[in-house]
């Protein structure tokens, strides 16, 4: 352990010595882990630090200092202060240094992310995630745990160009089920945004007939716009799942999207007065369920400690324009309300989708199957073993077929 009294200068002359060859990194490595609890409990760690390391070429230990002066409770002044620095950082970076600790660095990111939704700014953040991914991805064709954020920046911030970016190379390998998909469920968003409705078919298509044990709440999203989408791209929805689809999938997906499928069903059969009839009817269903809640029931969805802790949560996000909602401070009662500039387009029902979903969690329905959104654990026992392949089947050419496990 480093003295008290020389620590910071102690750690910043080994950063500043041990950063050039990979022996030195390694050995660097080992004692910037023995070192971080000593340098979070000291006084004299500040941004000022930073100065005394060149971020491109003391990566790894401008990262861990970096990590200390961001960790803890964020304000605004906080978050608008950071985000330059942050973003400084992973656009000047050294990469085979960052991915000695890469689980710092995807840390970091999302702090970034975090920030930038904070301050209602998402396109602030689409520009240093995007650089992140590629100096995090040992390979174009390796899911990075950053692909999902950069995406879902680039949905809030309509930047789907961006987003499109990263969709164009086939991903083969993945660390986490979770972030697979994530990144085809936002990779179909930003190509419904785009009005690519092959290639949205063809992630959602993934999200649908991945491997799972139970069904979770994206795959479930997931099936509710590929219904929507086959009706737009193909003109008819088949309700019958691919062979290839789990058998939780086939055995829950028709008792949770019931209103999609009786859509699908009643638009191939032609009758157009029967589809509206049917749209009128399920209004509620089809239209953003988040429209009264409490206080205690939004509480529990984001496992706040308390009512009075969401209610100045939901004040936040109303003062900041995030949201559009009023509180009835009689029955503790949240009512949100439409925005003044009109959610018209799809683009912008999407990103109303999206805010609503952050700030409040995922549906009762969707809580009560799947709260950890969790996946097959015989799935998740194989990752980190020998190098297997999931066939997702051979009736789809065009996409991903296989991912190594």
């Amino acid at each position: 352990m480093i003295g008290a009294v020389n620590s910071v200068e102690a750690v910043i002359t080994s950063i500043q010595g041990l950063s050039g060859s990979p022996e030195d990194l390694s050995a660097l490595h080992d004692l910037l882990r023995g070192a971080q609890d000593s340098l979070r409990a000291e006084p004299g760690v500040n941004f000022s630090t930073l100065d005394q390391l060149d971020a491109s070429k003391h990566s790894l230990g401008y990262l861990y200092f970096l990590e200390v002066l961001t960790c803890g409770p964020v304000s605004k002044e906080k978050a608008a202060y950071e985000i330059p620095i942050i973003a400084r950082f992973i656009n000047s970076c050294d990469a085979g240094q960052i991915r000695l600790a890469s689980y710092k660095f995807v840390s970091l990111c999302k702090i970034l992310k975090d920030h930038v939704i904070a301050l209602g700014d998402p396109l602030r953040g689409v520009g240093p995630l995007l650089n992140a991914v590629q100096k995090l991805q040992v390979s174009s064709k390796r899911l990075t745990a950053l692909h999902p954020d950069v995406l879902q920046l680039c949905l809030q911030a309509k930047s789907y160009k961006s987003g499109f970016s990263i969709l164009s190379d086939d991903i083969v390998e993945i660390d986490q089920p979770r972030d697979f998909f994530l990144y085809s469920y936002y990779g179909g968003m930003i190509c419904i945004g785009l009005k690519r409705f092959q290639k949205a078919l063809e992630l959602l298509y993934n999200v649908v007939t991945a491997p799972m044990h139970q069904v979770n709440a994206i795959a479930l999203e997931a099936y509710k716009k590929y219904i929507l989408v086959s009706l737009i791209h193909n003109g008819q929805f088949t309700n019958t799942l691919p062979k290839c689809a789990s058998t939780a999938a086939q055995r829950s997906f028709k008792n949770y999207t019931g209103p999609y499928i009786e859509l699908g069903n009643c638009y191939n059969d032609g009758k157009i007065g029967e589809l509206e009839a049917l749209v009128v009817a399920r209004n509620a269903e089809f239209e953003e369920k988040y429209l009264t809640l409490s206080l205690q029931d939004i509480a529990n969805m984001v496992q706040l400690g308390s009512a009075k802790e969401a209610e100045m949560h939901v004040l936040q996000m109303i003062q900041d324009g995030q949201i559009h909602a009023l509180i009835n401070q009689k029955d503790g009662m949240v009512r949100f309300l439409e925005d003044p500039e009109q959610y018209k387009s799809s683009e912008m029902i999407e990103i109303m989708d999206s805010v609503i979903q952050r700030t409040i969690g995922l549906s009762k329905n969707l809580l009560a199957m799947d709260e950890s959104l969790s996946c097959d654990p015989l799935y998740l026992g194989k990752v980190g073993r020998e190098r297997q392949r999931y066939d997702f089947g051979d009736d789809f050419d065009t996409v991903p077929q296989k991912f190594s496990m």
